[in-house]
């Protein structure tokens, strides 16, 4: 029997978490009693399976692994050195970087400068605009759970779900969220929108809570292809959103989505929705079906089982050389 591969990483996010334990291998986390990021645990908002171990943060040095998946600079420059042993930290290693670039879009180096480390991107628009310095970097885009196609639209309005919308500004578009609400029927959900939203949907009741409304809109202007709205794609739920990062490869405007950079098309577009039923049908079964070729779990897991066999190859050929006695030439 194919042993199954151990991989060691921090709960940072939870809906990502969720489906990397959706691959034949076992994932632990760490725990700490002050909680910090990272070190939370499982948790009550996923469903996650058996696979997925929670290890006091003072025991991680004295388990095995086969792979380190770093996905934070916090993990990278200072959490492995807190918790994982000498040797540990030898071992396969892969980053996965979940973002753009922040402080410049096309001239910010990432913080891994590392030829036997792999660098995972969530976005080829990502794995774009960063320098990527010497590290070998591949694209691994989502994958989610098809829970069938079950839209039925008959809220009269659009979903929006982003965690912490108020706090985060113009990146996520809380001024777009409040422009486009001025005009159209917006509820928004997600951890810390309790003041001006329904607050946070536990992740297993998403699909059926979502599926009821007409459209779902997506007004972030500047990060990665949201897991939402690949969600939202899979239940046949049709998106609005901007033309900006991945979602400009994702959607054609009209076709299986509706994207733009210009808002006042966008609220146009959704009033057509909200005004024909039938035409948010057909529009949210050709996104579904763009979401079942392209964000399949299937595809996903099978990336990240490659991604953990070239980290491990890297590994090899790393301690291989470190081994080799050095060649002197003489006289």
């Amino acid at each position: 029997m194919k042993k199954r591969k151990r991989i060691f990483t921090w709960h940072i996010h939870g809906t990502y978490l969720y489906y990397l334990s959706q691959g034949n291998f076992d994932i632990f986390i760490p725990t700490s009693n002050e909680k910090k990021e990272g070190y939370v645990g499982r948790g009550n908002t996923f469903p996650f399976g058996e696979n997925v171990i929670e290890v006091p943060q003072e025991n991680v040095k004295h388990l095995e692994f086969d792979c380190i998946l770093y996905q934070t600079n916090q993990n990278y420059l200072v959490d492995q050195y807190e918790i994982l042993s000498n040797e540990q930290r030898t071992l396969p290693r892969i980053y996965l970087e979940h973002d753009p670039p922040r402080l410049h879009p096309v001239n910010s180096k990432h913080i891994v400068d590392d030829p036997h480390m792999l660098l995972v991107h969530v976005t080829a628009f990502n794995q774009l605009m960063w320098d990527n310095n010497s590290t070998p970097n591949r694209v691994i885009e989502h994958g989610v759970v098809d829970n069938g196609f079950s839209y039925s639209g008959e809220t009269e309005k659009g979903i929006v779900v982003i965690n912490n919308l108020p706090t985060r500004g113009r990146i996520c578009g809380f001024d777009i969220f409040n422009e486009v609400a001025r005009e159209i029927p917006l509820d928004l959900i997600g951890m810390g929108t309790e003041k001006i939203g329904l607050g946070e949907i536990l992740h297993p009741k998403l699909p059926a809570f979502l599926s009821q409304y007409r459209f779902f809109f997506n007004p972030i202007r500047y990060t990665s292809m949201g897991l939402a709205v690949c969600e939202a794609m899979m239940l046949g739920l049709p998106v609005v959103g901007l033309a900006t990062t991945e979602m400009s490869t994702v959607f054609e405007n009209g076709k299986n989505g509706f994207i733009d950079t210009n808002i006042t098309s966008l609220i146009s577009s959704m009033k057509k929705l909200l005004e024909d039923r039938s035409l948010a049908t057909t529009i949210g079964q050709a996104g579904r079906e763009t979401a079942t070729q392209r964000f399949n779990i299937e595809r996903f897991i099978k990336e990240w089982e490659i991604a953990f066999t070239i980290a491990a190859d890297q590994a090899f050929e790393l301690n291989l050389s470190r081994k080799s006695p050095s060649m002197e030439l003489s006289d």
